[in-house]
């Protein structure tokens, strides 16, 4: 990878821009690529990502669908199988409880029950994210359902560096791929270089370094992460803040590692609290990191709750900051 702090050849993107720019360019260089979804073509997705695809590839790689999740994500994995490479669009990442049968009992089992003959180089993009007042239903973070699952990819950029790279390697892979984009990102700017470069699966990305607690986060809960690290660095603590990039493959020898030698472990999640990203990513600490742990791993979760229209309400179902920088503080002994 590219280190982007000696690149000079480096441009600020939005996090929908790098996504934009990693889609073009695999449709560029292999012409199998394709995008299909609900509103992908003329209208570039409701969040503009996909803007101006469909005028240089045609609407026959951009192709606006029925809005019919299971239709079209079944249609994506038939095209997989017989040797294109689809980009199903799920606009909003509850609707995957519409296509779990396609993505959980096709896409991800089909290499397994044909011995290895067939596979499916599909990728699902979707979003996840709460506090945009869009209520109960397009709301919430489901990513730890299809991490559940073996034979599927999962993947939680949270900066247009990460966006880019890990969206064209998915492409590139021969196995489902989901990946969760939050969906109050898109804005969010950062430096992505100019020439060409993949992010590998499996690989945590230490975010910040720190000496007396890791911070593991994920998506947009590393952007909290590392605002509490600014406020705990006031008070003396400084916090090491770690982002998987990827539910899995799982780079847990990193998040081990990390915990070992601060002693004191944080994880951040925007998913519900109970059975979820939190709950594994703690057992993973607390198994590997058992001796040296100085106190339990803390876990900060979305509240369990269906996420409210009501904007005060909504805004408290969601971590942030000052949770984390609390708990941090109570880990490190100064509350």
């Amino acid at each position: 990878m590219p280190d982007t702090a000696t690149q000079t050849n480096v441009r600020e993107l939005t996090f929908g821009e790098a996504i934009r720019e990693a889609l073009a360019e695999e449709m560029r260089r292999d012409p199998r690529v394709c995008v299909m979804g609900e509103d992908v073509a003329e209208a570039g997705t409701p969040f503009k990502v996909l803007s101006g695809l469909v005028e240089e590839f045609g609407k026959e790689r951009v192709i606006d669908t029925p809005i019919s999740e299971p239709g079209f994500t079944g249609i994506g994995v038939g095209a997989a199988m017989t040797g294109l490479r689809p980009v199903i669009d799920i606009m909003f990442g509850d609707f995957m409880t519409l296509i779990m049968d396609q993505v959980v009992n096709q896409a991800a089992k089909v290499h397994y029950m044909s011995g290895g003959t067939w596979k499916v180089p599909l990728v699902v993009r979707t979003t996840m994210g709460a506090s945009r007042r869009s209520a109960a239903q397009h709301s919430q973070s489901l990513h730890a359902w299809p991490s559940h699952v073996p034979g599927l990819k999962v993947v939680l950029p949270s900066t247009p560096y990460d966006a880019k790279g890990l969206m064209k390697t998915a492409i590139r892979d021969d196995n489902p791929v989901v990946i969760f984009e939050d969906k109050m990102m898109y804005r969010l700017k950062g430096p992505v270089p100019t020439e060409e470069y993949t992010i590998p699966f499996g690989v945590a990305d230490i975010k910040r370094l720190g000496r007396d607690v890791t911070i593991v986060a994920t998506s947009s809960m590393v952007q909290v992460a590392m605002g509490a690290a600014k406020m705990l660095d006031e008070i003396g603590i400084s916090a090491e803040v770690i982002d998987p990039r990827t539910m899995w493959p799982l780079d847990e020898k990193t998040l081990i590692e990390s915990a070992k030698k601060t002693s004191r472990a944080i994880v951040v999640d925007e998913g519900y609290y109970r059975y979820g990203v939190t709950a594994e990513i703690a057992s993973v600490i607390a198994e590997g990191a058992f001796y040296n742990l100085d106190g339990p791993v803390k876990r900060i979760g979305a509240m369990h709750v269906p996420i409210p229209f009501s904007p005060p309400l909504e805004d408290a179902t969601v971590p942030n900051e000052q949770q984390v920088f609390d708990a941090a503080k109570q880990l490190c002994g100064r509350s």
